[in-house]
């Protein structure tokens, strides 16, 4: 019995197709080529969770063949899709892919970048003194200012 040829844009030989292991040729994959540890993962891996929900009583026993079953629909639906994204990669022309990898190349060079963190003012003129080191000695300051910066009465200063 014959198999149909592959066609051009899958990513397995059809010699090859023989070393792929059983559950991707069972599901039939054209783009994805899951491994080996992969496809124990899925297959297994997926028995095995729904086994132990089930002993923890957290589903049915149906989960056993349900579980595993949904991992296989979506590994295929994820091939499907593959399978369309590489066939209208394939129909976009030439200038177009190198017109978006110009489009795409990242700029070499150097940013300006500002010298200040964010919330803080940098100036160009010192800060003005706090009022209780400005004009300690006058009597404007004591009629304003009752006490310093320390809790002192500014009569004692």
């Amino acid at each position: 019995m014959t198999r149909p040829t592959r066609t051009a844009w899958s990513t397995v030989p059809g010699e090859d197709e023989r070393y792929r292991p059983l559950y991707a040729r069972a599901l039939g994959l054209r783009v994805v080529n899951p491994g080996g540890v992969l496809c124990f993962l899925f297959f297994e891996g997926a028995v095995a969770l729904a086994v132990l929900l089930a002993l923890a009583e957290l589903v049915s026993w149906w989960a056993v063949v349900v579980l595993p079953a949904a991992v296989a629909l979506m590994v295929k639906l994820n091939d499907m899709v593959a399978e369309r994204v590489v066939r209208s990669a394939a129909l976009v022309p030439e200038q177009e892919r190198d017109r978006f990898r110009r489009q795409m190349e990242p700029v070499i060079g150097r940013a300006r970048v500002p010298r200040t963190l964010p919330g803080v003012v940098v100036a160009t003129e010192p800060a003005p003194a706090p009022p209780w080191e400005r004009q300690q000695g006058t009597p404007e300051w004591r009629s304003r200012w009752s006490t310093g910066p320390d809790g002192d009465s500014a009569a004692r200063s």
